[in-house]
Formats: C-alpha cells, sequence, structure tokens
C-alpha cells in the first residue's frame, strides 16, 4: 500500500498569519496617513519614512503580543532588514523607471537601421538612428574583452594556483589599476600610441584604453571565484594522476564556470558606458565603420554625450533614447548570461 506524503513546508506562512500580516500593513498605511497629516511632513519621502518606522513599531508589538519579546526583537531586525533592501534597490528602480519614461519617446524602427550621416542631431526624431553608435559599441567591447579576458583569467589563476614568487607585486599592480580613472587610460593610450604612432583616431585605441580598464574588473573578480573553489577538488584531481595544470584546466575552472561568466559581466558593464576614453581615441564619427584600425567610429557613449551637450530638444530625446537602449542592451546581456551558465539537474 502506497501513501503520498504531501510536502511540509514549516517555514511558509499559514493563513492566519498572512492575514494578520495584512492587518499590521493596513493600520500601518492608516497611522502613517494620519502622522504625514497632522505633522509638517510633506512629501513622499515623508510617507515612506513614516511608513517604515510605524511598521516596524507595529509589527514589534504584534509579535511580542503573541510570540514574546524575543520574537519582538527578531521582527525589529527583520524590519530594518527589508528597509535596508528596499533603500538598495529603490535608485536602480528609480534609474530604470525615468530612463524608460524619458527614452521611450525617442524610440523608432529607424533609430536600428540609420546612422547619422545624413542628419543632425537637430532633425526631427524619425530622421536618422545610432546604427552606428550600436556597431562602434560592440566593436570597441568586443576588441577589449578579446584581449583583456585572456590576461584576466590567466592572472587569476596565477594568483590562486601558482602563487608564485611574483604574486603579491601582480596583485598590488591589480588593486591599483582597478582604482585607475577612465580618463587616465584615455590619456595613456593618446600620449604612448596615438601621439608618437598612429597620429589618428581609431576604433582600436579605444579598445585599448577600455582594455586597461576591463582587465582588473575581470582578474579581481575572477581570483575571488576561483578562491571559493574547494581545495578537495584540487586534491581529487591531482589524485588521480592529473598535473596541476590538466587538473585547473578540467576540474577547477568548470565548477568556477558561472563565477568567471559573472566577472564577464561586470568588465563589460565596467566599460560598456565609459565616456573620457572614447571621446579622447575614436573620434566619434556619425557613420557605420566596419574598420576598427582606420577612421573615427561611433559609440553609444559618444552618441549620448554629443546629443546632451547639443541641449536641443530633438537632440535630449536622442539622448534618452541611447541611454534606454545601453540598458537594454546590458540587461539582455546579463539574463542570456544567467540563462546559460544555469546548471540544470540531469534526470
Amino acid at each position: 500500500m502506497t501513501i503520498l506524503v504531501k510536502p511540509q513546508k514549516p517555514w511558509a506562512s499559514s493563513p492566519k498569519q498572512r492575514l494578520s500580516s495584512a492587518s499590521v500593513i493596513a493600520a500601518t498605511l492608516a497611522t502613517t496617513f494620519l502622522l504625514v497629516a497632522a505633522t509638517p511632513l510633506k512629501g513622499k519621502l515623508a510617507y515612506l519614512a513614516v511608513f517604515f518606522l510605524v511598521f516596524i513599531v507595529f509589527d514589534f508589538l504584534y509579535h511580542v503580543r503573541l510570540y514574546g519579546v524575543q520574537s519582538g526583537k527578531d521582527a525589529i531586525a527583520r524590519g530594518f532588514v527589508a528597509s535596508g533592501i528596499f533603500l538598495a534597490t529603490l535608485p536602480i528602480l528609480s534609474i530604470l523607471v525615468t530612463v524608460f519614461n524619458r527614452g521611450r519617446g525617442g524610440l523608432h524602427w529607424g533609430l536600428f537601421t540609420h546612422d547619422m550621416s545624413i542628419n543632425s542631431v537637430n532633425d526631427p526624431i524619425a530622421q536618422g538612428g545610432l546604427l552606428h553608435a550600436l556597431t562602434g559599441t560592440v566593436t570597441l567591447v568586443s576588441i577589449a574583452l578579446l584581449i583583456s579576458l585572456p590576461i584576466g583569467i590567466l592572472t587569476a589563476l596565477y594568483l590562486t594556483e601558482i602563487r608564485g614568487r611574483f604574486s603579491g607585486p601582480i596583485k598590488f599592480l591589480v588593486q591599483a589599476m582597478s582604482g585607475v580613472p577612465s580618463i587616465v587610460a584615455g590619456l595613456f593610450i593618446l600620449a604612448a600610441i596615438v601621439y608618437p604612432v598612429t597620429k589618428s583616431y581609431s576604433g582600436f585605441m579605444g579598445s585599448l584604453a577600455l582594455t586597461i580598464l576591463m582587465i582588473p574588473t575581470i582578474a579581481r573578480t575572477a581570483e575571488e571565484v576561483l578562491l571559493l573553489i574547494p581545495n578537495e577538488l584540487r586534491e581529487a584531481g591531482v589524485a588521480l594522476g592529473g598535473t596541476q595544470w590538466r587538473t585547473v584546466a578540467m576540474v577547477v575552472v568548470p565548477a568556477a564556470r558561472s563565477g568567471l561568466v559573472t566577472a564577464v559581466i561586470l568588465g563589460i558593464a565596467r566599460v560598456a558606458g565609459e565616456t573620457a576614453p572614447i571621446v579622447l581615441l575614436t573620434g566619434g564619427g556619425d557613420r557605420v565603420n566596419p574598420n576598427p584600425f582606420q577612421g573615427p567610429m561611433g559609440s553609444l557613449p559618444f552618441y549620448i554625450w554629443k546629443c546632451f551637450s547639443v541641449g536641443t530638444p530633438e537632440s535630449i530625446t536622442r539622448a534618452w533614447a541611447g541611454i534606454f537602449v545601453l540598458l537594454a542592451i546590458v540587461l539582455v546581456l546579463f539574463v542570456c548570461a544567467r540563462l546559460l551558465t544555469e546548471r540544470r539537474n540531469n534526470k
């Protein structure tokens, strides 16, 4: 005889507890409106601050009455944690909502199929587009990623697996490079390569500056990820007869795959919106340039900066549309990376 047992979730709240929580929230809302109306406090910030304070007090009294003082203390800690999470996500939500509201007015199909070679930023919104900026950004970031990815990953492997005599100086240099302002990286490439050697702007010069900014981000993040891999995996690989590098390549790196992809995402996010080195080195062309080694090349940051610098209503609308597209690209890349690196259970 087979007896089917329904899985239990003791941590889940009961219907009675959910009803009590809703009652606490309703009482908090009513008290908040009364306090704001009876005091000089006004505005959204006043409502938000009073709501959280009143909610913590009511939640504490509710738990003390039903479960005791210890439960009340736990409710206070839980309330402050929830407040911190909300305050941490509030700026992100505000940025996303602002960009969506101001950027959607400049979206149209021609935005992704035309460049600005025969139009200016002051023309009507339906004329021209940012195809040159999209292709330029993809080219710049791709070249920088091709250069910085192997350097960053190998640096992290040296610091975590080899740990040779140069580990200290290399770690110090990586940490120092992570704090280098983007304008310094652009000025370095400008003074070291553009003026004495090439004497011309190009997309490749901009990619070199982005590489300087991307390497420390990838190296530091990959190092922290590799340090989380248990030493037992390394010992098991060596015990099976594998060499150190074979163990690293076949055991350690696959185990840290998700974290390494995260390091790549952080590196891309670090440089995708950089403007200073792009303005100094790429020239900011208004037409699609497939050759990164010759001629000016546009990019989304340069396009946004140029539109905002003009200051007309049409140019500002184009700038917000460029910001909207840039954020959308970063969000899509992040979601795709998480889906590709998600570990699926083998049935």
